[in-house]
């Protein structure tokens, strides 16, 4: 089969395109390098060193006798993704090329304006792109279980029955984003479903809970690991507290720390994923996927990391601080998930055996990680504050309006 990633520079992205190299697909790939330059700029770097795209892909040569075929490139440009599709003419696309933070998307009206024209643009053109030079390829979306929202009823996965007044009908699952990253995301998937239904394209929309994790069994090579994003805006919370556990900071889970998530390892995650592209929908459909492997709350991740920092001797420390998001501090949560366990997957990983090997990669790069600690309170932290100010990533300058969300997802 003949794969795309678009977006392979990323946590995700990378160690996917490392898994249909080894399972034996063509592979090629793209990316604009947008999240090293957005981290960067925050004043973090990756907890775990990564080399260029360059150097990856002789490494990938070299460990695995395969060739990948990268272009830098941005989906907003439509020449670009329609030019690459004409050349490549992939059976299966993955899509990850989207800012993907939601406390970036929340700084003020500039991040806000820019997650939706990098996120909502980039996938109309690749939906085209799709249309005009590859009709019968399958389109893999990573979206998001943030879509959502926490409703106080079950979560179906995509669609429901409903009976309103009498009448029955299936319908979309209704959406309740909590922030404009997620409200992004939303628009993407209906426009997904509204490419499906009038060009007859294929697709699966992938709504997956928060990954955390250091490597996936693919990473034959030190140098072959993926980024692992820490900082305020760009760290997911379980990956931000094992880097808080290493570099001597406090766990900080937010409010009363009741808010609740679904989980999945890197490497179910991307087991998953792979099982989606090798076992495609029926032509001319959208199969939607709810994708995670357990519940937990921050204030228990917390707990968790606690246990086993202190047990490999990192005396870790709990202290909430007052949550900047507008959201209920406790809430029901139970999001159902059909389509995966069909096709055969099960997560093998759990987050409680998985904390120690996390904490035990990063602890080979603490002076890394204390060098970069004030990032991960980047909020109130001058860096921060500079950044707001004079960030040169987007088209207009941002103003010091201050972050009003930070990220579980």
């Amino acid at each position: 089969m003949k794969v795309m990633v678009l977006g392979a520079d990323g946590y995700l992205g990378w160690p996917l395109a490392l898994r249909m190299v080894a399972h034996g697909h063509e592979v090629s790939a793209a990316d604009n390098f947008y999240t090293r330059k957005a981290v960067e700029e925050v004043g973090s770097w990756s907890a775990i060193p990564i080399p260029s795209m360059e150097e990856r892909v002789k490494l990938v040569k070299e460990v695995f006798g395969a060739d990948l075929v990268f272009k830098e490139g941005d989906l907003r440009d439509y020449s670009f993704i329609s030019k690459f599709l004409e050349e490549q003419k992939p059976d299966a696309i993955i899509d990850f090329a989207e800012q993907r933070s939601a406390p970036y998307s929340q700084i003020d009206i500039d991040h806000a304006v820019f997650t939706m024209e990098n996120n909502v643009i980039g996938t109309m053109n690749l939906l085209y792109a799709m249309k005009e030079h590859v009709p019968s390829a399958h389109l893999l979306k990573m979206g998001t279980l943030g879509e959502y929202g926490t409703p106080n009823v079950d979560i179906a996965e995509g669609h429901f029955e409903v009976e309103y007044h009498g009448r029955k009908d299936r319908l979309p699952f209704p959406r309740q984003a909590g922030s404009w990253y997620h409200w992004s995301k939303v628009h993407d998937s209906n426009n997904i479903s509204f490419a499906v239904k009038i060009w007859g394209l294929t697709a699966t929309d992938v709504h997956q809970g928060p990954v955390y994790g250091t490597r996936t069994d693919d990473m034959r090579d030190e140098l072959l690991r993926t980024r692992f994003d820490f900082d305020e805006v760009w760290g997911t919370v379980l990956n931000r507290y094992c880097v808080e556990a290493v570099a001597g900071l406090p766990l900080t889970p937010y409010g009363e720390g009741g808010q609740t998530r679904g989980f999945i390892s890197l490497e179910d995650s991307i087991t998953a994923l792979a099982l989606l592209l090798e076992k495609p929908p029926e032509q001319g459909t959208m199969r939607v996927v709810n994708q995670y492997a357990e519940s937990k709350s921050v204030m228990e991740l917390a707990q968790m990391v606690k246990e086993a920092g202190d047990r490999l001797g990192l005396d870790v420390q709990i202290r909430p601080v007052p949550d900047p998001r507008v959201e209920a501090q406790r809430h029901y949560y139970n999001v159902e998930r059909h389509v995966l366990p069909a096709l055969g997957f099960y997560p093998k990983h759990n987050v409680r055996d998985e904390i120690p090997a996390m904490l035990t990669d990063l602890m080979k790069y603490r002076d890394r990680l204390v060098e970069k600690r004030e990032a991960i309170l980047l909020a109130g932290s001058k860096a921060g504050v500079e950044w707001r100010k004079t960030s040169s990533l987007l088209p207009r300058k941002a103003a010091a309006r201050g972050f009003t969300q930070r990220s579980t997802t």
